[in-house]
């Protein structure tokens, strides 16, 4: 059986849009046994669905001395986690007998050549592809966890500054869709706990933030009616579960990490041009212009649309309007 290690020491979203290319490799290597090196709750995950046979632990590039001795030496080795050259070096020292990467003058590896204005989930299918494993974006789909129920998540938080919506305006989001009738939860991690307690606070709503395993989070987005947030991990939850999402978008544009399936069910938000991928800094300390150039009455039209398609399909009535008081912009 070969073994195939494959190497995404990111966040959420960063592994959720590798989803298509590892299964692009499991093709590439029919019967093989594939390891996921990421981080311990999100590999685990993913393995309990079948993506990946099992993961060993690895959150950033530290040097992991652990992780070097649990792999073994792989048939193949793959690095999902960047252009290198720190990461094409640490897979080196596994002694694989091939390294799947793309080309890193710096640690001398010839592969296929990076490209900064690709989507990144296209740009790990293609790094898959030139092995010979078939991938679309397609498969980023992940089983559902549960039937739709009738709730409206709202995430107000993001890992940097630069892509925090303010959190005044969440409020106002999240009140205007509770005065409707939607019941709607709040979701974030622990460190996120200030923010969204502001958020349900003002809006008399559920606060669920840091209050769920990773799991548990998971379903809460996979079975809900509609996610509202920013360009963060549960974004891409949304798209691998076909909830439908409001994705509020700065820094980065959409075009390099907005969602690559289901266009009639997400719905994105920027104000950036068509040539501005990357016109800001996504690990800033402040609030992205673009970002904060996005207006609550705009939130709050863009997720009536998609309440209302959903309702349409029932045969149900759209939501009410929402009073003037209370989709004027914080």
């Amino acid at each position: 059986m070969t073994h195939v290690l494959v190497l995404r020491a990111l966040g959420l979203g960063d592994l959720l849009t590798a989803v298509p290319a590892l299964r692009g490799l499991r093709r590439a290597w029919p019967g093989s046994r594939v390891t996921l090196a990421a981080p311990a709750a999100l590999g685990h995950w993913l393995a309990s669905l079948g993506v990946v046979d099992d993961t060993v632990e690895v959150d950033g590039l530290e040097e992991h001395p652990r992780f070097l001795t649990a792999v073994g030496r792989p048939a193949v080795a793959v690095n999902l986690h960047g252009r290198g050259p720190q990461s094409h070096r640490l897979l080196a020292r596994l002694g694989a007998g091939r390294l799947l990467a793309f080309a890193s003058e710096e640690a001398s590896h010839d592969g296929p050549p990076w490209r900064s204005d690709e989507h990144e989930v296209d740009r790990w299918i293609r790094l898959s592809t030139s092995a010979g494993g078939r991938a679309t974006a397609e498969d980023l789909r992940l089983p559902e966890p549960g039937p739709r129920a009738g709730h409206v998540v709202v995430h107000p938080g993001a890992a940097s500054a630069s892509r925090c919506w303010p959190v005044d305006r969440w409020a106002a989001v999240a009140a205007a869709l509770a005065a409707q009738g939607c019941r709607v939860v709040v979701t974030g991690t622990r460190a996120e706990a200030g923010r969204c307690a502001v958020v349900a606070g003002a809006a008399g709503v559920e606060d669920r933030c840091g209050r769920e395993t990773f799991a548990a989070l998971a379903r809460t987005v996979g079975t809900a009616r509609l996610l509202l947030s920013g360009d963060t991990g549960v974004a891409h939850l949304a798209t691998a579960f076909g909830t439908p999402s409001v994705t509020l978008f700065g820094p980065v544009s959409p075009a390099l990490w907005g969602p690559r399936v289901d266009g009639d069910v997400h719905r994105v938000l920027w104000r950036g041009g068509p040539q501005d991928l990357r016109p800001g800094n996504p690990h800033g300390n402040d609030v992205d212009e673009r970002l904060a150039a996005i207006g609550v009455a705009e939130v709050i039209e863009e997720a009536e649309r998609l309440l209302w398609d959903a309702q349409a399909v029932r045969g149900a009535p759209p939501p009410t309007t929402v009073a003037d008081s209370s989709s004027s912009d914080a």
